[in-house]
């Protein structure tokens, strides 16, 4: 379903054409319908993924509310099925599939500032990490925007939630639940938003915590979520399992049902319900002054609505946006104003869209435009004018737009000077592990940014004017996918991208360290590059200078950086000077189908770790898992790594190999597993060595995946700075060739690991023993088994996270891991097959 933005209370409201979706008949009259329903509700929950598409469908295209999705995290601390992107840029990704659900259930999207850093056992860890109060204010806020009539949360707030993220999200719900509704509460918000009183707040009743609900208990309301829309041709349920389908990071992807479907409320606070979750609410056009002049005509839209020639209700919307635009200034009136707008567009078939020749370029910069207009009706309209502050573009017409006659033309104009760069708002700032830095804070709360040029078209129509705004999007045509949008953004003229975000170096001798500069400017651009370096360490030379002439060009230019002596971590920094001005951004684009492109601009740096690592030598096995950055860490230690196919996984291709890894939750992820494991177990047991990084409990592809007996469970130290107690100091693993102290284990991030065995053969060593505080000790973070000649090693240490992250210790333990059998493969293989498998590395 399209979706628009209404700007402010201007006369007559802005929309912002959605290049996506034209809607049929059958839409514009559900949405029609929707004009007569003045009621809202806001689903509560701690991440994407968490919401109830079901509800949110039901609520959106049966009951017809105004319904949104509050999402207190971003999902940056989940794993990534689909690619390599942790934290941060995942984080961007689940944001981007929370907003494809939207577009198909219909709801809005919002967000506060909190950060998931992973799973939190309690609410009390998450609001120390978070920042209660700074939440607790944005969701205060957000619930003074949206104004809902009804809020549902997802979890209940106490332990049954499972997770603190989920307790925290009930808990703030519930006390900003009071808080909205007090003027003393944030008074600046007050000053802009006014006080909102929430008539009740359901809690949708999981089956985890509750499975003897049902539709007969006391108290409960009960919803059938399972009803079917002739209008849009599916049921509720069936547009809820595609929307669910788009978080497809996490494995999301559900399917259909149809029939009756139930979902249970549970009143937690404010009036209770008897059987309809807006019973005591007005929902009709009475519970806005003036409104008894409104509903007739809203009545007489609907009632003569021709399918056939939508246009012909394109009047009367025109004279119902003039009754609106005399109301009293209210939320209803600015939703339906939106509606109202988004609806004469709809059924005049109007197409507005300005695209340009590249998708992104700098400040002070011209850009291209490509206009194409498209009035598909037989209503007269022309075009009055076009408007674009950021472009000083302000052209008065008068240009008729004939019945499906399109009008084609192009101009080229100047970005202002001063325009901000456009990566997303949450990330243009250093933040702290629990909060994101928002500098702008009307941005709060938005799921984000708005486009960054916009082009405004005026229209008349008859004596009325209508105004449209479109976003400027790059278009382009791809052989098989066919026509593709991504979204315009305004950058530096230059970025600076290094090849790796970790730089390791594991002696005293110098690395040359390439830095790749690519222009985004259309004239010619020169200066100077340097590197800021830690005390203790250079670059030879010191600076270097290039010129590139034209938008796309790249230049690779190499530093030999000399590392400080001693074991020591720091930060390699990339600056460029053009003029008087420093430029210190990289570029990172991230692209899958189901999403738009995004682009990041972190800054152009690396970590830099000096450590004296042993034994890095040799060949390493990966079989991938769910998306991880391990191989890349591997090659920066120094190991060449075959990312191996299913097919590849022979005992002939594995016999040479000086370990073999398993990529996270590959036990859950590849099917091929069941038949994979003997050949691998059987590698183990001549002489090799294999590395389990962790999986779930959950559909696990393999009934045998260990030469032992061993049992997963659910265990994790999710405290990043736990004590972690060395069962087995004089173990070989924590000695050699790396000596292992307590040290090593400073500065985790986010979690010591996740899903440790629990039960376990006596043939296995537990080497580690950890825990969260007040918790008993958990032993099965890192189990090592002989076995034959060779080595098994199941760990749940988060070697996933902090080996792309740059910690030092991790890099250690794992180059002891895969030293175990002491077997040197570039000495026991043979000359022909190390190079054989050098040619199928990824690099």
């Amino acid at each position: 379903m399209k979706r628009i933005f209404c700007l402010l209370f201007l006369f007559p409201c802005l929309t912002y054409a959605q290049p996506d979706h034209q809607p049929h008949a059958g839409e514009i009259k559900l949405k029609l319908k929707k004009l007569n329903f003045l009621g809202s509700v806001l689903y509560v929950a701690a991440h994407p993924d968490d919401e109830n598409t079901r509800i949110i469908t039901a609520m959106a295209n049966g009951k017809l509310a105004a319904t949104g999705y509050l999402s207190m995290t971003r999902g940056d601390g989940g794993q990534n099925l689909i690619g390599p992107e942790m934290r941060d840029e995942l984080g961007l990704i689940r944001t981007q599939e929370l907003l494809a659900a939207r577009r198909i259930d219909g709801g809005e999207q919002f967000f506060t500032r909190a950060i998931d850093f992973g799973y939190s056992k309690n609410a009390n860890e998450t609001f120390s990490i978070w920042g209660k109060d700074e939440i607790l204010q944005d969701v205060v806020g957000i619930f003074r925007q949206f104004q809902p009539d009804v809020i549902i949360t997802r979890f209940p707030a106490d332990e049954r939630a499972g997770h603190g993220h989920h307790t925290a999200s009930a808990i703030l719900a519930e006390e900003a639940f009071d808080l909205a509704a007090q003027r003393d509460i944030y008074p600046q918000q007050v000053s802009q938003w006014g006080t909102w009183k929430i008539k009740r707040l359901y809690t949708n009743t999981g089956r985890w915590w509750n499975n003897s609900i049902n539709e007969d208990t006391p108290g409960v309301v009960t919803l059938d979520i399972g009803g079917y829309s002739p209008l849009l041709g599916e049921s509720f349920s069936e547009i809820a399992a595609t929307s669910r389908s788009q978080h497809k990071s996490q494995g999301f992807g559900s399917s259909g049902t149809r029939g009756r479907q139930l979902e249970f409320l549970e009143h937690v606070k404010g009036e209770k319900a008897g059987k309809d979750i807006f019973e005591g609410v007005n929902t009709t056009w009475s519970r806005v002054k003036g409104g008894e002049k409104v509903q007739p005509l809203v009545d007489k839209i609907i009632r003569q609505f021709d399918e056939e020639d939508p246009a012909a209700s394109v009047p009367d919307l025109l004279a119902l946006r003039k009754n609106l635009n005399h109301l009293e200034d209210s939320i209803w009136k600015k939703r339906k104003i939106s509606e109202v707008e988004e609806l004469i567009q709809d059924c005049l078939g109007l197409f507005a869209r300005v695209s340009t020749d590249h998708y992104w370029v700098a400040p002070g910069e011209k850009v291209k435009l490509n206009i194409e207009l498209v009035n598909r009706s037989q209503q007269e309209i022309k075009l009055l004018s076009m408007h674009a502050e950021d472009l000083s573009f302000d052209s008065a017409l008068m240009m008729p737009l004939k019945g499906n006659i399109p009008v084609l033309f192009s101009t080229r104009k100047q970005i202002a000077k001063n325009k901000s760069y456009s990566d997303p708002y949450w990330l243009q700032a250093p933040h702290r592990v629990g909060l994101f830095t928002v500098q702008d804070q009307k941005l709060i709360g938005k799921p984000q940014n708005p486009p960054v040029i916009a082009v405004e078209f005026t229209f008349q129509y008859g004596v009325e004017n209508i105004r449209v705004v479109t976003p400027l999007l790059y278009t382009w045509t791809d052989p098989v996918k066919g026509e593709l949008t991504r979204p315009f953004e305004v950058v530096p003229p230059v970025f600076l991208n290094l090849f790796e975000d970790v730089l390791l170096f594991t002696d005293e001798q110098p690395k040359n360290i390439p830095v790749l500069l690519k222009s985004s400017s259309t004239s010619p651009i020169a200066g100077n590059l340097t590197l800021e370096l830690p005390d203790g360490w250079k670059s030879e030379p010191a600076d270097i200078a290039f010129r590139l002439s034209k938008t796309g060009e790249e230049q690779t230019v190499i530093f030999k950086v000399i590392p400080a002596a001693g074991e020591v971590t720091g930060t390699l920094r990339a600056k460029a000077l053009i003029g008087d001005t420093y430029y210190h951004q990289a570029v990172k684009v991230i692209s899958y189908d189901h999403i738009p492109i995004q682009t990041l601009l972190p800054e152009s740096s690396a970590k830099l770790i000096r450590i004296n690592l042993k034994e890095n030598n040799g060949t390493v096995g990966y079989l991938e898992g769910a998306g991880d950055d391990v191989p890349a860490a591997l090659r920066n230690m120094g190991y060449e790594v075959w990312e191996m196919k299913n097919d590849e996984v022979t005992e002939a291709n594995l016999k040479p190999l000086k370990a073999v890894v398993l990529g996270v939750r590959a036990l859950n992820t590849n099917d091929r597993m069941e038949f994979l494991m003997p050949v691998l177990l059987s590698y183990v047991k001549q002489g090799g060595t294999l590395i389990v990084q962790y999986n779930t409990n959950f559909n696990l592809k393999a009934s045998t995946f260990s030469p032992y007996p061993l049992s997963i469970s659910r265990d994790r130290v999710t405290e990043e700075d736990a004590a972690v107690r060395m069962i087995k100091p004089d173990h070989r693993v924590l000695n050699y060739p790396n000596k292992i102290t307590s040290a090593d284990f400073d500065g985790w991030i986010q979690e010591r690991g996740l899903y440790f065995p629990n039960k376990w053969d006596p043939n296995f060593e537990a080497v580690l023993s950890m825990n969260d505080e007040g918790e008993s000790p958990k032993d099965g973070s890192l189990l090592i088994a002989k076995y034959g000649e060779g080595h098994y090693v199941y760990t749940g240490l988060s070697f996933f996270r902090e080996l792309p992250e740059g910690v030092a210790g991790a890099y250690k333990l794992f180059a002891n891991l895969i030293s175990l059998t002491n077997k040197d493969a570039t000495t026991q293989s043979p000359q022909t097959q190390t190079s054989k498998m050098k040619s199928r590395n990824k690099h």
